[in-house]
């Protein structure tokens, strides 16, 4: 295996890492007009990812940085071609960002109210939008022999990208609703275990559709087993949550989201952007990568900073483990 198949490898389980986890932030933000009763249920709800939001953002920084160095033709490809993709995610997420700062800085209903929407908004786009970008890099874009994007921007919601939108925000939705269950008590985890379940039907459908399209249109031997293997785990999800086995539901839910990242990824390889005008200028993991220098010396910067940083996520999470119910979140606000 050569230095760019690795690196490939580790940008592929870096953007895991960020679907994983960040994943469950956009579900919470999506479920709040779904679970929350009163300003009280959006707060447990809101407290629920408090701690941790930020830091799951972390591997989007570490996987654009380490595609930016190990890539660069790949890098500057997407985000010129997805520029305004791109830039509708980004504000999306300060708008998240943002919302989640500001909400309590007064008591008036309108103003949380406000920034309430602004959260649910901050989720939904980004959840649709980041399936729409790796469908698209799947199915393949039209591109020069520079690697220069040559379609436009409508090119990019075509039917197979829709539907891969249409996963991640299902996938996430419920992956954030399992978490709340796990997370909460009460009244809003009996909501949120009866929601997992109605919205875990919407998802195995509609996940279920996307991996099997992707099998059959773009698919190889790693993929369709990946693919096959994260279809099983939905369903053990699912399974899970109606009978209120809460960890294992959201574990379950984690490890199918990582299969059907990873099961794009060997979909792709040894490609990173199929041409779909003339396979003359498809770009490869070899001719997008670069030089053998670069490569050796982030391996070693990465030797270092990845375990430092899975190290202190794991300890974050360690210390906020326990439920977040409204007597706790209605005695800090005194």
């Amino acid at each position: 295996m050569t230095l760019p198949d690795v690196w490939f490898l580790l940008i592929g389980l870096f953007f895991t890492g960020y679907f994983v986890l960040d994943g469950f932030d956009f579900g919470v933000g999506m479920s709040l007009p779904f679970l929350a009763r009163d300003d009280t249920d959006r707060r447990v709800l809101i407290n629920t990812i408090g701690p941790v939001w930020d830091l799951n953002e972390t591997w989007v920084i570490v996987a654009g940085a380490a595609l930016f160095a190990a890539f660069p033709e790949w890098y500057a490809t997407v985000f010129s071609g997805f520029y305004l993709v791109m830039l509708m995610i980004l504000l999306a997420l300060i708008l998240r960002g943002v919302s989640f700062e500001y909400r309590h800085q007064r008591p008036e209903h309108t103003w949380k109210r406000a920034f309430d929407r602004m959260i649910f908004i901050g989720s939904v786009v980004p959840a649709f939008l980041w399936g729409l970008v790796f469908a698209n890099l799947v199915r393949g874009m039209a591109l020069d022999s520079n690697f220069d994007y040559i379609g436009s921007f409508g090119d990019l919601f075509n039917a197979y990208s829709v539907l891969g939108g249409l996963t991640t925000l299902t996938l996430f939705f419920t992956h954030g609703v399992i978490f709340a269950s796990l997370k909460t008590d009460g009244s809003i985890r009996v909501r949120a275990r009866r929601l997992a379940a109605r919205s875990g039907l919407v998802t195995i459908v509609v996940a279920g559709s996307f991996l099997i399209a992707t099998t059959l249109a773009h698919g190889n031997a790693l993929s369709t087993v990946l693919s096959a293997s994260a279809v099983v785990t939905l369903v053990v999800s699912y399974t899970a949550n109606l009978r209120g086995r809460e960890g294992v539901a959201f574990a379950s839910m984690a490890v199918t989201i990582a299969l059907a990242v990873a099961s794009l990824f060997g979909a792709l390889f040894p490609d990173v952007l199929p041409a779909t005008n003339d396979p003359a200028n498809t770009m490869t993991v070899q001719n997008a990568a670069s030089g053998h220098y670069t490569l050796a010396l982030m391996s070693w910067i990465s030797l270092v900073f990845v375990p430092l940083i899975l190290g202190y996520q794991g300890f974050t999470y360690w210390i906020f483990r326990k439920r977040v119910t409204r007597s706790v979140v209605t005695a800090s606000a005194h």
